[in-house]
């Protein structure tokens, strides 16, 4: 069975609200770990088998899958039925890595960097900056609910899941903001939520 390691209020939260939306909870072991938290507060856990302890961090028999990204696509392809991914062979298959990619490699760097303060020209030049990364999912939502048309994806999942925890960094676009608030609805994301506040 695969192993989630998961720490509560984390980025790993997002994997667990994928893991609730694909209805694959008892096939997942989840296994609750801590992890060094910005205040200072929490540490490494020896439980943990990330080689940086981090967390989300899966585990399936020998293999293994660390960064979101990676993780998502890993479980959407190992159970296609659930319908939240774009397997092999699917018309749709590039845009959804595309985007898969394009959060870990643009969207989360611009979102940390303008989280912590940090400007410089060869950020931007690299990553882009927020202001261009509120265009690119604007342009993508432009006449449609969610970023690859009518049906909500794991790429929806993944790319909202910050603007619930950097409210400040929420785009000024209407449609943006609509999509954000369409993810947030939904009961896999309500059900996660509720139960790590508690």
């Amino acid at each position: 069975m695969p192993t989630l390691y998961h720490a509560p209020n984390s980025r790993s939260t997002s994997i667990l609200v994928l893991i609730e939306e694909m209805g694959i909870a008892d096939r997942i072991d989840v296994v609750g770990v801590t992890v060094a938290r910005p205040d200072g507060s929490g540490g490494p856990d020896p439980r943990n088998p990330h080689p940086e302890k981090k967390v989300p961090y899966l585990t399936d028999g020998e293999d293994s899958v660390r960064e979101r990204g990676a993780i998502v696509a890993f479980l959407t392809d190992k159970f296609p039925e659930a319908g939240l991914g774009r397997p092999a062979g699917h018309p749709q298959r590039g845009a959804f890595l595309s985007w898969l990619f394009y959060y870990q490699g643009v969207m989360e760097p611009v979102l940390v960097l303008d989280w912590a303060k940090i400007d410089h020209p060869v950020l931007d030049a690299t990553f882009r900056d927020l202001d261009a990364v509120a265009a690119r999912l604007s342009e993508a939502l432009d006449g449609q609910p969610y970023l690859l048309g009518e049906d909500y994806s794991a790429v929806d999942l993944l790319l909202s899941s910050p603007f619930h925890w950097l409210p400040d960094a929420m785009p000024d676009q209407p449609s943006v903001q609509a999509w954000i608030r369409r993810c947030a609805d939904r009961p896999a994301f309500k059900a996660v939520t509720e139960r790590e506040r508690s």
